[in-house]
């Protein structure tokens, strides 16, 4: 499945928001989102740029995925539904 090219950072961050990531703070143009789904929390940095460039996206979304312990594909599909 190929990754959208036209996501936002606040869009991914409210998307993550669906398996319990939620918006820690923002310093600039970068928003750090949290999880403690897992009992452990989990952070991840994202850019609030117009749109977050394709090989950021493809790490943050395997950082996730393995946090999750779900196929990357799996949460592709899921977040993005294409």
């Amino acid at each position: 499945m190929k990754l959208p090219r036209d996501i936002r950072g606040n869009e991914l961050a409210a998307l993550l928001g669906q398996y319990g990531y939620r918006i820690t703070r923002q310093t600039g143009s970068h928003i750090r989102v949290t999880s403690s789904q897992k009992g452990t929390e989990h952070h991840i940095t994202i850019p609030a740029h117009k749109q977050v460039n394709i090989g950021t996206l493809s790490a943050i979304l395997t950082d996730v995925a393995r946090y999750l312990e779900m196929d990357r594909q799996e949460l592709t599909k899921a977040l993005f539904g294409r």
